[in-house]
């Protein structure tokens, strides 16, 4: 099976010759190539050669146009702090949409305009290309939650709920709308799969989260199958009193973080569902050796059971040993496929 194969096979119920292999690497894939990290968010071409490379020398299933969530918000004109080997930061203090009256003249840019959101298209062009069908291409948008923070600041927007909520439902629909461009044009550039970062909705609590956030993730998952393309969700943080909701969304695939036993999220969502994660990033994939990593990944498979895809809970760390990271791999491909 090539990589493309063996990640739909998985997500389509059928056999696989061995677990799928989606680590998420980003800081760590440019320090393959030895470029700074500025060069990989802002140049498709780095991007592409770093994440070819990375899976190239793993054996990952896939390359991926994640980068950073400033692109979105970088073309509607928001103020981007820069710098030369970190990712680009919205600046909270010159929130674009401070004034919540300005989102009435706010409009979604265009995704083939020349700006940040077209070097993603271009990225996930060129890595269609350059894999030749041999690995699934994924693209990637923010979730209505996580760029609704980006637009207004986070901590204003966690008053907005109490404060404004037709406001909040405002905003989240305008992330929805520009989210839904922004993956068609990456789909129709070749992308195989979009994932969906909406880090936000981790600080929500449940309530909310059912009020506010799950029906905007809805309508963005279903505005995605609609494009007819897969979706990946990735929430960072905690979302052990959110895992029921993201089980009713629908995606191909809940990718988790650590923080959230991936025996809970079994149990919430059902036999069905594909799992991806969740190993500590940095106390056992950075830190530990790789023994531990192999005996931390073999309990993720035993929570997740057979459907399963290998990664870690969220970014690889830009240092994490090489030998850490080739025993999570080696994993997938020497551990059965059923756990």
């Amino acid at each position: 099976m090539t990589g493309r194969e063996r990640i739909l096979a998985m997500l389509a119920g059928r056999p696989v010759d061995r677990l799928p292999l989606m680590p998420i690497t980003m800081m760590f894939a440019a320090r393959q190539i030895g470029v700074r990290y500025r060069e990989y968010v802002t140049d498709y071409r780095a991007l592409a050669e770093a994440q070819m490379r990375t899976a190239e020398t793993f054996g990952f299933d896939y390359v991926s146009c994640i980068s950073d969530p400033a692109r979105e918000p970088a073309d509607l004109g928001a103020a981007i702090e820069w710098f030369d080997d970190q990712p680009p930061a919205i600046d909270d203090k010159q929130a674009l949409l401070a004034d919540k009256r300005a989102l009435a003249c706010l409009k979604p840019p265009d995704p083939l305009s020349g700006g940040r959101m077209h070097d993603r298209v271009c990225a996930a062009a060129l890595l269609a290309r350059r894999s030749a069908g041999q690995l699934l291409v994924e693209g990637w948008v923010e979730g209505p939650c996580a760029e609704a923070a980006d637009l207004r600041g986070i901590n204003t927007l966690m008053l907005d709920f109490f404060d404004d909520p037709p406001f909040v439902r405002d905003l989240f629909a305008f992330a929805v709308e520009m989210e839904l461009r922004f993956a068609k044009a990456q789909v129709e550039a070749g992308a195989d799969l979009i994932g969906v970062g909406d880090a936000a909705a981790s600080l929500v609590g449940p309530a909310f989260y059912q009020e506010f956030v799950w029906p905007s993730e809805k309508q963005l998952v279903d505005g995605l199958h609609a494009l007819g393309t897969r979706v990946r969700l990735h929430i960072c943080g905690k979302t052990r009193r959110l895992v029921d909701g993201m089980g009713r969304l629908g995606c191909e695939i809940v990718d988790l973080d650590y923080l959230t036993p991936l025996a809970e999220a079994r149990a919430a969502m059902g036999p069905d569902q594909v799992l991806l994660g969740n190993v500590e990033p940095v106390g056992v994939l950075r830190n530990g050796t790789p023994e531990s990593v192999w005996t931390a990944v073999a309990e993720c498979h035993r929570q997740a059971g057979a459907r399963y895809i290998v990664g870690a809970g969220c970014e690889v760390v830009r240092d994490t040993p090489e030998a850490n990271l080739r025993a999570l791999c080696r994993y997938a491909c020497e551990a059965p496929a059923a756990a």
